[in-house]
């Protein structure tokens, strides 16, 4: 029988498409998109910022360990606190003088270019110590020894110029990158002393500078490495102007100077009120404060078009400083760790903020300075808040101590608000 091209009759009335049927989508018609990343997540994308992130803290970590280290180191050998502490404020004092014009030359010449040399310097400052120390050379060289670590670049500084380099013209990614920075200065000066307590007491007195300057210079060269995400200088940047000169940089300055003396009075009162390591654990729980405010404010939508932004935190911090001040009074150690914790909460939005500020009126080219000139008015608000509230907690009581604070971050009220006015019709310098 030939073979018949005509339609066959299903059996049973079957088809195909009966007993297979296709498949049916009850969802979306399009599919869902996925979920966005999150701000830290989109901070970190770029190539070579992981990297250059890692050597940068581990140059950072020593910051919170040379000076701990020194005073432990000079005071067993020669027996004598005031030594050290005088030998640490010489050091202090020449980083103040030295700090804005290495910055000055990173801007010019190059991150890489500069901050290795004067790493290797400091780094040979530190040795020098160390081995004055353990050849009970005289006095004077203890201070010249110590002066020399005041090249030590600011690798603070040059992290968040390399964040404004990499994100630059988006906002949003500068305003995490600048919480990041800011929760990892409180890291590391939280854990940097305490390392180097643990190392001068377990290992020998000279451990902990020994191991600061390696951290130093081994975190100088990881970071110096990553050329990929280094700011170019650019011949003919706009120099014609020193930060300095800026308008509105003097009130900021201004602001940092009296928030410094709020850190240094507060970690001298704290040491007053309380003997051995308890007030370490509470110093340690202020910055952990920090440390945690500063990585939540991150996640924050910043609000770009605010000048008064630095001056509401500002008023937050005049309030929580207040908790520690009534805590202290009350005699209980728990109430005022929760105090600490709490006032420490205000800490990173505040230096947040004044960072960014400092990057909206700094000229690009002089990024680096400006930025150093903000640590400097730091460094010389917290010698003066030292000072100040020690004096205070020998004539009035270690409770008395802890006025300076909330009075310091009053006054930073003052300058904030004047600079908030002068910003508010001020373009953002390039």
């Amino acid at each position: 029988m030939p073979y018949s091209t005509a339609p066959r009759t299903p059996a049973f009335g079957l088809t195909p498409e009966s007993v297979y049927p296709a498949p049916r989508f009850d969802g979306p018609a399009h599919p869902v998109a996925p979920r966005a990343p999150g701000p830290y997540a989109r901070l970190f994308a770029p190539p070579g910022t992981r990297a250059f992130t890692a050597g940068n803290l581990l140059a950072r970590l020593p910051m919170g360990m040379f000076s701990v280290s020194a005073i432990i180191m000079i005071a067993g050998s020669r027996g004598s606190y005031a030594l050290a502490g005088a030998v640490t404020a010489t050091g202090l004092a020449a980083t103040a003088l030295v700090a804005p014009w290495t910055a000055r030359l990173v801007d010019r010449h190059g991150q890489a270019r500069i901050a290795v040399p004067a790493a290797a310097l400091a780094v040979l400052g530190s040795l020098a110590l160390l081995l004055c120390v353990r050849s009970d050379a005289p006095t004077w060289t203890l201070f010249a020894a110590y002066a020399a670590t005041a090249t030590t670049p600011n690798t603070g500084g040059m992290s968040r110029a390399r964040w404004a380099h990499v994100h630059r013209g988006d906002p949003a990614a500068l305003h995490t990158a600048n919480s990041f920075e800011q929760a990892a200065d409180e890291l590391c000066f939280m854990l940097g002393p305490v390392l180097a307590a643990l190392l001068c007491s377990a290992l020998f007195p000279e451990a902990g500078t020994l191991t600061a300057a390696v951290l130093l210079l081994t975190g100088i060269l990881v970071f110096a490495a990553q050329r990929s995400t280094e700011p170019p200088v650019t011949a003919g940047q706009d120099r014609s102007r020193a930060p300095l000169r800026i308008p509105g940089m003097l009130p900021l300055l201004t602001v940092f100077l009296a928030t410094g003396v709020v850190f240094g009075a507060l970690e001298v009162s704290t040491l007053a009120r309380l003997d051995g390591p308890a007030a370490g654990l509470l110093l340690g729980l202020h910055a952990a404060g920090s440390c945690a405010a500063g990585l939540l404010y991150g996640t924050l939508r910043a609000a770009h078009d605010r000048p008064g932004r630095l001056a509401g935190c500002l008023a937050a911090m005049t309030a929580l400083l207040v908790l520690p001040l009534l805590a202290a009074r009350t005699g209980s150690v728990l109430t005022l760790a929760g105090a600490l914790l709490l006032a420490g909460a205000a800490t990173a939005p505040t230096m947040v903020t004044g960072m960014t500020t400092v990057q909206r009126l700094t000229p690009k080219g002089s990024l680096n300075e400006g930025m150093t000139l903000a640590v400097t008015a730091i460094l010389g608000g917290i010698a003066a808040g030292a000072a100040g509230a020690g004096w205070t907690a020998e004539r009035l009581g270690a409770a008395a101590g802890y006025t300076i604070p909330v009075v310091a971050a009053g006054i930073a009220l003052l300058p904030a608000l004047v600079l908030a006015r002068g910003m508010t019709k001020a373009p953002r310098s390039s």
